[in-house]
């Protein structure tokens, strides 16, 4: 396995980091086992979750995912797994906060609160990646590093990772981490795929400046880039199924910032240079995302263990230039905005 370190800590990370969003909703825990011996089996060591899961977030279910997660984590060795999860931070577009009765921010008392109930629903003493979820624009960036510095200092964190962030939140808490000496992030959690470059504009030549790793999500764009959305289909227990006939309005933007004439027309040409290459468009998908110098490791998820062959076949794959090509001229005829 080619390890990658992420920013400049100590974590070694496989190119592919397993998402576990959908345990304990979409994913029952037997399920969810499963999914996680099987990406084990196959090298990967780096697992992401957060407090706030499973989605779509519910106040039934919450922390659902990590309890699934740390009863997984028991039959594997605590040293051979990478452990990210994240504070949820303050309400941001589609994301309702259903924890601590949605009065989230990213203030000392809320990030201790939400790394000592991680901590307990993963039944573990240390995490090795602990993320914030959404900004939080009004809690001052100080007070916000100082509350994960001292997580750093008592042991219970390894190190810091942000999540959709700009390129000035992201360049501004590092710098304020610089300047008084705490613990920085390295390493940013933004959406990142064939539907959505928006990274290559500012952050990605910050990530490179400033030597922090990008962890992109949504490779498959929320599994649109699969197809399974084209020619008027609308599948069962979807995720975009789902938000797409929600009352929320926001969850419906969502899905329709992904699922519409554009990102459709454009998954269908990616599909069908996916053929000409000899993979499936799950596999172009995930293996164009890891192929940046930026990215130490893409995460992906799964409903089922068999939905992860196309994924884990990124592993085995270096996309040549003449594909790289036809997926970048894709993309400069696209007609839909990812803002």
């Amino acid at each position: 396995m080619d390890y990658r370190y992420i920013g400049k800590s100590g974590l070694r990370v496989s190119p592919i980091c397993m998402g576990t969003m959908s345990f304990g909703s979409w994913s029952d825990k037997a399920e969810a086992f499963r999914i996680l011996d099987k990406s084990y089996e196959r090298g990967i060591n780096f697992f992401d979750t957060a407090e706030i899961y499973p989605v779509p977030p519910d106040e039934k279910t919450i922390g659902l995912t990590e309890e699934i997660f740390g009863e997984w984590i028991k039959t594997k060795p605590r040293d051979s797994l990478i452990i990210a999860t994240k504070v949820t931070g303050a309400a941001s577009g589609w994301m309702v906060p259903v924890v601590r009765h949605g009065l989230t921010a990213l203030d000392r008392h809320h990030i201790e609160t939400a790394v000592e109930g991680s901590l307990r629903r993963l039944n573990v003493d240390y995490i090795d990646l602990y993320q914030i979820h959404w900004p939080d624009p009004i809690t001052p960036m100080l007070e916000t590093m100082d509350a994960l510095d001292r997580l750093v200092q008592a042991g219970k964190v390894r190190y810091l990772g942000t999540s959709n962030e700009n390129a000035y939140g992201l360049t501004k808490s590092n710098t304020i981490a610089d300047y008084e000496g705490m613990a920085r992030f390295q390493s940013i959690q933004n959406n990142f795929s064939l539907l959505n470059r928006r990274f290559l504009d500012e952050l990605a030549n910050v990530c490179r400046r400033e030597n922090v790793s990008l962890l992109p999500y949504s490779p498959i764009g929320g599994g649109v880039l699969s197809g399974k959305y084209n020619d008027g289909q609308v599948p069962e227990n979807a995720r975009f199924s789902f938000y797409l006939t929600a009352e929320d309005p926001r969850q419906r933007a969502m899905a329709e910032r992904f699922v519409n004439t554009g990102t459709l027309t454009s998954t269908a040409r990616y599909a069908d240079i996916a053929k000409e290459a000899g993979m499936s468009p799950v596999t172009l998908a995930t293996a164009w995302s890891m192929q940046f110098d930026f990215v130490a490791s893409t995460i992906i998820g799964a409903r089922s263990a068999e939905q992860l062959d196309d994924s884990l076949a990124a592993f085995d794959i270096t996309l040549g230039d003449e594909v790289l090509k036809q997926c970048d001229a894709v993309h400069k005829d696209c007609l839909y905005p990812m803002g």
